[in-house]
């Protein structure tokens, strides 16, 4: 089984960079986006009916902005649209799927803000999802998507210039080792534990992604149950269409 995810930055700027083409090549099982940026009424006919997979969306209250979708083959047998913090599911960052073997979710966790404006916000966001995830126990689980936090010196081009920056703040950063520490698997740095230079969002201008001056901050962790069923880990930065990258994992 195949899962991809991929902030696209507006789905329907990628649809016009032959984002059909890219899902009839890799065929995913299923495919996680973030940042839609759209409402019901605006997704392309031949997404939201997409061939082969059921389609599910969660959009966000406000026009143009963030909202997230999840493109499966096999039907779920349950979908949740909420994380049960008010701001936060209004902005359609959560879509969760529950499969026979495992639970699913699909996130777009808050970016905090250039200045920290909106760090607290950031730091509430995912104190709730670890509450929410204290839920299901020991059932097998899958998170996926845009965290808007680079974990390690690894996970950055400019680590010593950027330690007190947005996404690679002390109090950020422990929250994926809060997530660690609850038992879920990074499954790239699983299977690549020390390598650098692999990233899946670039800063716009500079040259930043012809010369890799980029972040990795998509992931996809997997519970301890799932992490010894995984064969690949994927980063595809030649997939052009946004600032990010898809990112993936193969179970």
């Amino acid at each position: 089984m195949t899962i991809f995810s991929w902030n696209v930055n507006g789905l329907r700027s990628v649809y016009r960079h032959d984002f059909l083409g890219w899902i009839r090549h890799y065929s995913a099982d299923i495919i996680c986006l973030q940042e839609i940026k759209l409402q019901e009424a605006q997704v392309p006919i031949d997404v939201a009916r997409l061939e082969g997979y059921h389609a599910y969306f969660s959009f966000a209250e406000k026009k143009g902005y963030s909202g997230v979708a999840v493109f499966t083959k096999s039907k779920p047998l349950r979908v949740t649209r909420e994380l049960g913090f008010e701001q936060f599911d209004r902005e359609g960052r959560f879509l969760q799927l529950e499969f026979p073997d495992f639970t699913l979710l699909n996130l777009y966790m808050p970016h905090g803000g250039r200045m920290k404006e909106k760090l607290a916000y950031k730091l509430a966001c995912y104190q709730r999802l670890f509450e929410y995830l204290g839920t299901w126990g020991d059932r097998p689980m899958i998170l996926l998507g845009d965290f808007n936090i680079a974990h390690t010196e690894l996970d950055l081009a400019r680590p010593q210039g950027n330690k007190d920056n947005i996404m690679f703040t002390p109090e950020e950063r422990q929250q994926l080792d809060r997530l660690v520490d609850r038992g879920f698997v990074d499954s790239f740095r699983q299977r690549h534990p020390n390598e650098n230079g692999h990233y899946s969002w670039w800063p716009y201008g500079f040259e930043a992604r012809p010369r890799n001056i980029g972040w990795r901050i998509d992931y996809a962790f997997v519970s301890k149950t799932l992490a010894a069923k995984t064969k690949n880990a994927i980063i595809s930065p030649e997939v052009l269409g946004s600032d990010h990258c898809p990112v993936g994992v193969e179970l």
